[in-house]
């Protein structure tokens, strides 16, 4: 496979990688709710290098009888319940969110979705918990496969924490707008291409250039 020619479904064993960041009212995610959620597709641009390519975002109004958390929403500085957030209804941006991952990774040929998040299980209990919440039965997503990239990122770059792994990779972060979900996935994907496209600049992949090296 030629850089030129780099294909998302030979790159990740069919699997089509979409960033996302979820800002919740709390940790537990059967019970808390969550209000904001983003999410980026990514595709390999004419150098064969990956990079982000669509966003999906919306605020997210907590479903029926969900638990807010006063120390959450104090420190991701959401008001769950203020109308001009523009919020709409879980079931509806889930199932939306669904059908645009759907679209593009059946553009890349890709036989099924995973999940990439700093501290990934977290994001994928939230999504999984709404998936079943609503009973959305047409998920792109595999229901446990995830890339952390808080395991990327110490491997790659001696950092956990999503800031310093930006400012290690020489990303641009603005803590001020940190723990909103469009932001933290928008540098949460140019980190996992940071990486991705680092390790191949070694001469890692695709694996018969390593081998031959």
């Amino acid at each position: 496979m030629s850089n030129t020619n780099a294909l998302l479904k030979d790159r990740f064993r069919g699997y089509f990688p979409v960033i996302i960041d979820i800002e919740t009212a709390g940790f537990n995610a059967q019970t808390d709710a969550i209000l904001e959620i983003a999410a980026t597709t990514l595709k390999f641009d004419e150098q064969g290098l990956l990079i982000p390519d669509t966003t999906f975002h919306e605020h997210v109004q907590p479903f029926e009888d969900a638990n807010i958390e006063k120390a959450a929403i104090e420190f991701n500085g959401i008001d769950p319940f203020c109308a001009l957030r523009g919020a709409k209804e879980e079931s509806e941006v889930f199932k939306a969110l669904c059908k645009h991952v759907r679209k593009y990774q059946k553009q890349a040929d890709c036989q099924r979705s995973v999940i990439v998040a700093h501290n990934a299980t977290f994001d994928q209990s939230f999504v999984n918990a709404a998936l079943e919440r609503h009973s959305v039965k047409r998920s792109p997503f595999h229901p446990f496969v995830s890339f952390d990239t808080t395991t990327l990122s110490a491997l790659a770059l001696g950092q956990t924490v999503l800031v310093k792994a930006c400012e290690a990779a020489g990303i641009a972060f603005n803590q001020s707008e940190a723990h909103s979900a469009l932001y933290d996935t928008q540098r949460t994907a140019e980190l996992f291409c940071y990486i991705v496209n680092r390790y191949q600049s070694f001469g890692a992949w695709p694996l018969a250039n390593a081998i031959e090296n």
